[in-house]
């Protein structure tokens, strides 16, 4: 091998020629020496100093010719301080989960790797946001329980196995919690992944092979092939240089064909960043908890909601990248979100004054666990109205993981340190909530067949096709009157089809405690209004005509979709 002056950029290494090119942004003025290791050994081998110039400001940087990439890992060393290198593709050391270990004494070290994964063709999918259903999850939480039977628990192969089961359900975005090398261990347990990382490389305990970087990108493209976009969510630190960020998102554009990224606003320069060329077409995405609240009160049955729900039933995602969810998470669970009052976080160890104090949420009569059946039923209505109100909405929906069948935290709502039974997934509650699932399935389907509900433009109240009827329209007891008084809890959406040349839509949503008459509107001449779904009765095996054609009744705290056709 032989050490030469190189390149000061890309920052990290590149592979070419025969040989790697390495550069690490160093302020300090002290001597930067590449360390190298032949693959999981943790003593150096080798040992070179790296080149500065007048040229190249604070870079450290320099080739090195006629190496075996695939076999040698390497380090950076100031002034007796070893450095793992912040913009390191892939790190060894780090294989199995929980296991600390120190980068001072070489136990951690950054690979060389080349890029030879055969992509066969594949590209980001560039799905319309008012087309995408997402699903929310954790990757090595998402298959960990035993009883997701899946062969390789808790890893990159471990989500492909489980690709039937999104693809029925018909989702087709994830958005994945952080899948860099995060440090999970130390004073605070770190089981989603927050805080300072090595962002350029995939976490090698969530890979089943020895190859974190392959199996990734074999995720990601079995997740193309099933016609489903890969999302990241890359919560950077505070004090993450912005260079740093958009260089990362650009590397998991290019080499890992992601289809977007959920970033933290106020730490990414989000302007900055859809602006960039080579992130051009991206979904650049950012949580909004306004929708969340605003539902969860509406939810609950507080009164004053109906005219911010109005609202953001209509608001659309794409123009400022926030998608809507009712549940994350951060906060509870679906189920939680129904059974729990106050929150539970003893097992966090914070004597449970950790996690958000406002939850909005209403245990349905009974705290917890029960075996009344009048709240157990009444839980499950809860939660079909939750996702009725989600996948009626007209901005992008995102579903967290395992609440289409009843996932519980056990009242946590905050279960950053949990890597266990509380944050897995338990997929043995699937066969007991099968009505649930079934019910988000139909749900899922019907707003993916009916664009009505989920327009490419967002529905302005106004007749844009001559129609002589506004394109959406609100109404309660009364037609074309909206119930916007304080005590209101319950409104009546009619989506005319007219801008999209569909079947008329009247969608009813009684969030009371009491029984509630909906007018509904006049259709054209040789046209009927027909229920489709309730969260009182399920799913309809065919559309049932409505004896009454002028008013519906909807029982207390219920959601219903008709159609006129």
């Amino acid at each position: 091998m032989k050490f030469k002056k190189g390149q000061t950029l890309p920052f990290g290494i590149k592979v070419e020629d025969g040989g790697v090119n390495f550069s690490y942004p160093y302020a300090g003025g002290e001597t930067c020496t590449l360390l190298l290791y032949n693959h999981g050994e943790a003593n150096p081998f080798k040992k070179y100093e790296m080149y500065r110039d007048t040229l190249s400001g604070t870079v450290c940087f320099g080739y090195l010719e006629g190496v075996p990439a695939d076999s040698l890992e390497y380090n950076f060393e100031v002034a007796g301080k070893v450095i793992v290198d912040p913009y390191a593709r892939a790190i060894a050391g780090k294989e199995e989960w929980g296991n600390e270990k120190n980068s001072q004494k070489h136990e951690v070290r950054a690979r060389i790797i080349a890029d030879d994964f055969d992509w066969e063709g594949d590209k980001p999918l560039n799905l319309a946001y008012h087309e995408i259903i997402a699903y929310s999850l954790h990757v090595r939480g998402f298959t960990m329980q035993a009883s997701s039977k899946v062969r390789h628990k808790g890893t990159f192969n471990g989500l492909i196995e489980k690709l039937p089961y999104l693809i029925d359900l018909g989702i087709n975005q994830i958005q994945c919690m952080p899948v860099y090398e995060f440090e999970e261990c130390g004073t605070y347990k770190n089981y989603w992944g927050y805080g300072p990382a090595f962002y350029f490389a995939p976490k090698a305990s969530y890979a089943a092979s020895a190859d974190a970087v392959q199996e990734c990108k074999q995720l990601v493209k079995a997740c193309h092939q099933a016609g489903i976009e890969v999302v990241l969510d890359m919560p950077f630190a505070e004090g993450t240089p912005q260079p740093l960020m958009e260089e990362c998102l650009r590397y998991y554009r290019t080499e890992y064909h992601i289809d977007g990224f959920i970033l933290n606003p106020y730490i990414a320069r989000m302007e900055v960043i859809k602006s960039d060329p080579l992130l051009a077409g991206v979904k650049v995405m950012r949580k909004r908890e306004e929708f969340q609240n605003i539902m969860r009160r509406f939810l609950k049955g507080d009164e004053g909601m109906v005219k911010e729900v109005m609202f953001w039933l209509k608001n659309h995602s794409e123009k400022d990248g926030a998608f809507n969810y009712i549940t994350n998470h951060t906060g509870f669970t679906l189920y939680d979100l129904v059974s729990y009052d106050g929150k539970h976080n003893e097992a966090n160890g914070e004597y449970n004054q950790d996690g958000p104090a406002y939850n909005y949420s209403w245990n349905c009569g009974a705290e917890g666990p029960t075996k009344k059946r009048n709240v157990i039923a009444l839980r499950r209505k809860q939660m079909c109205n939750a996702f009725f109100l989600l996948l009626s909405a007209q901005g992008t929906p995102c579903i967290l993981a395992g609440d289409e069948f009843a996932n519980s935290q056990k009242g946590n709502n905050n279960a950053y340190c949990q890597d266990n039974e509380i944050g897995w997934i338990d997929w043995g509650k699937l066969k007991k909530e099968t009505e649930l699932r079934k019910y988000v399935k139909e749900l899922i389907a019907f707003r993916k067949t009916h664009p009505v509900i989920h327009p490419e433009k967002e529905l302005l109240g106004m007749d844009k096709t001559s129609s002589g009827i506004p394109d959406i329209s609100y109404h309660g007891e009364n037609a074309w009157q909206v119930p916007e008084e304080i005590s209101s809890r319950q409104l009546g959406i009619y989506y005319s089809g007219s801008q999209v040349q569909e079947e008329a839509c009247f969608v009813a949503y009684n969030m009371h405690w009491v029984e509630h008459h909906f007018a509904l509107p006049a259709l054209k001449k040789e046209r009927k209004w027909y229920q489709v779904m309730s969260s009182e009765e399920g799913v309809y095996t065919t559309a049932e005509l409505l004896k009454d054609q002028k008013t519906v009744e909807l029982p207390e705290r219920s959601t219903a979709i008709f159609i006129g056709r």
